[in-house]
């Protein structure tokens, strides 16, 4: 049974045998309190006397928009942050079973997400940006990495510098001038004039 705003439809998942079937719980609205409400469960249940919790962190959903008809967002948690995928039509999800992997294509890569399944959200996909969470110090600093992250996901990638000429290979002066200057030629060319 779906809730309000749920829908579900059979859908193969990809590792699934041949002839199987699997009813996909698709979201018509965002899904962050259901995934909330999932990995609050897992902490309770099972994380709780775990070592590499991050007492400074919480459970939270950030960032989830539509993305071609599904929704996408992080999720940080004491223990992980995780680049989440939530279907939300089911003729255009590819699904594939929990533990397996399936690769998606963003502006920025692909990256590889594994399946799960929880039973306050169905199926859905994560792929790990962080785990564990000790290099955050405050909730606040992981949601603006997160933010930043799912920005980063979802921008074309930066073109590289062109090239040096062939010139820049046979004088070092003029190579110097077509590269940037590092840190150290930086530093030792403002302590020569002093």
């Amino acid at each position: 049974m779906s809730a309000p705003g749920e829908r579900s439809s059979p859908r193969p998942l990809a590792g699934e045998g041949p002839g199987e079937r699997a009813v996909v719980r698709t979201h018509a609205e965002d899904p962050s309190p259901l995934l909330e409400a999932a990995f609050r469960r897992i902490e309770a249940e099972t994380m709780a006397d775990v070592p590499i919790l991050n007492p400074a962190l919480r459970v939270e959903a950030v960032g989830f928009t539509r993305r071609q008809d599904h929704w996408l967002g992080i999720v940080i948690t004491p223990w992980f942050m995780n680049l989440v995928l939530v279907p939300g039509k089911a003729d255009t999800w590819q699904g594939v079973a929990p533990g397996l992997r399936l690769f998606r294509k963003f502006p920025s890569g692909d990256f590889a997400f594994l399946g799960s399944n929880e039973p306050e959200v169905g199926e859905f996909q994560s792929c790990s940006l962080f785990s564990p969470m000790g290099q955050f110090a405050c909730q606040a600093e992981a949601r603006e990495v997160a933010l930043a992250a799912l920005a980063a996901l979802q921008a074309e990638p930066v073109a590289a510098a062109p090239a040096p000429s062939k010139e820049a290979f046979e004088d070092p002066k003029q190579a110097a001038l077509e590269r940037p200057m590092s840190k150290r030629e930086f530093l030792g060319s403002v302590f020569r004039r002093s």
